[in-house]
């Protein structure tokens, strides 16, 4: 009933209120990013590279950005089932079909890229295509002739004759303004594509992408993936790693530190000299060596970092628990018999549990911050998507220097709401439980 007390006396201070509705979100998210993205999808996904995230813009700011009046072009996909068809037969098994896909493009500014993806079916001879780009001023220019021999992929921003003969990239030579050369000409667009077949039942598929400078709600990285992956699964990762480290080693350190001053003699000078030597070494190092030298599992440096932590006890701790083994009810269980790890585990540590609570709900976002301290320095888990590790990679390809500011912004601010939440929650706590803070 007095823990039960104490939290409904939560909702009496707004900063607590604040940090349960912030980690009532994590919490959510968390829930939301294990149900709606398996972890071994997860894991395929963000490990997958531009494989699986080829129709993706490469470096794409957020699409809310737009909300905001950034006028960023946005990815257009256009499949030869929405082009006009015209088809001649020019022999016996030999056709051509000419597809004209058409779309518009509102934008002033330049698209990312753009790419063609095709998919041939034949037996003996390949399929040929002519490209012929048109812009919404009238203008035809010549992509050149293909022959499509399977599953290919032709970027046209990475074509050196198609660059050589614009002189300029792909994307301002395709869609310029030729009154404003810097800017994009709006309008409807129609690249022309007459595909000869030479076989019966030859045919070929294919997609034009016109990628965009913006994508989803959180954008894309270097390679093409999708930032809300690592950013939604990172929730999950912070609150199990900070929890776990948090409560394993408060409740280990709680619990050492009780039997420690309960037994005196050899058992607390034991565990007293365990805890000064857990508070000069330094944890940072011995983590990275751990990193570099065995593994770089979340997992295993979660082991490390509760082992390091299980060293000992706090000497706060074991100063209230000297106070308190001299308490009455202590006297009392003691004049009945009660065992020494009776009296430890029944009545010494639940006295003093209500100073443990807020001490670890203050200690999660420690160690949140230490797993994206470790990822940042290159000693992260190569495997999961943490918020770490995107800052990681935003800052190894040099995002703030490409003015590519969301990919540092969003895992960082993440990071600090995480903490924000939690702080606020801790200190209400401390101030609950601890009746020295209660008339501040």
């Amino acid at each position: 009933m007095r823990f039960w007390g104490a939290f409904l006396e939560l909702r009496r201070h707004p900063s607590a209120l604040v940090g349960i509705v912030v980690i009532g979100l994590l919490l959510i998210m968390s829930i939301y990013a294990v149900v709606r993205i398996p972890y071994s999808e997860a894991v395929r996904l963000w490990r997958a590279g531009e494989v699986v995230w080829l129709e993706n813009p490469r470096n794409a700011a957020p699409r809310w950005l737009n909300w905001f009046g950034a006028g960023l072009p946005e990815t257009i996909k256009i499949g030869l089932q929405n082009a006009e068809k015209a088809e001649e037969i020019l022999g016996e098994d030999t056709r051509r079909t000419i597809y004209r896909l058409a779309f518009d493009f509102p934008y002033t500014r330049f698209p990312g890229e753009l790419a063609l993806f095709f998919q041939a079916t034949y037996k003996k001879i390949p399929p040929q295509l002519v490209l012929t780009w048109r812009t919404p001023d009238g203008r035809e220019i010549p992509l050149g002739t293909r022959t499509v021999r399977g599953n290919e992929r032709y970027v046209v921003s990475g074509d050196a004759n198609l660059l050589r003969r614009l002189g300029r990239s792909a994307e301002e030579g395709l869609f310029a303004d030729l009154a404003n050369p810097k800017r994009a000409l709006p309008g409807r667009y129609e690249l022309v594509m007459e595909v000869y077949t030479f076989e019966s039942g030859a045919s070929l598929e294919a997609k034009l992408i016109v990628y965009g400078r913006v994508h989803g709600w959180a954008g894309t990285d270097h390679l093409r993936r999708d930032l809300s992956i690592g950013l939604l699964w990172g929730a999950p990762v912070a609150v199990a790693f900070g929890f776990t480290a948090a409560v394993g080693i408060a409740l280990i350190q709680f619990i050492l530190s009780g039997l420690g001053a309960w037994f005196g003699g050899v058992v607390d000078v034991l565990i007293d000299r365990l805890t000064e030597m857990r508070m000069i070494l330094p944890l940072l190092p011995l983590l990275i060596l751990v990193g570099m030298l065995w593994s770089r599992s979340i997992w295993v440096i979660l082991a490390t970092l509760i082992m390091f932590g299980s060293l000992g006890g706090q000497k706060t701790y074991r100063a209230m628990f000297l106070q308190a083994r001299e308490a009455p009810y202590i006297e009392a269980a003691r004049a009945y018999g009660a065992g020494n790890f009776r009296i430890v585990f029944r009545y010494l540590l639940p006295r003093l549990i209500p100073v443990l609570i807020p001490g670890f709900v203050l200690a999660i976002p420690d160690y949140v911050f230490l797993e994206a301290t470790l990822a940042v320095l290159g000693i992260g888990d190569p495997i999961l998507p943490t918020w770490g590790k995107i800052i990681s990679d935003a800052y190894s390809q040099g995002a703030h220097f490409k003015g590519l500011y969301y990919w540092i912004l969003e895992p960082a601010a993440l990071l600090m709401i995480t903490g924000f939440g939690f702080a606020m929650i801790g200190f209400t706590l401390d101030r609950i439980f601890n009746p020295r803070l209660r008339s501040l």
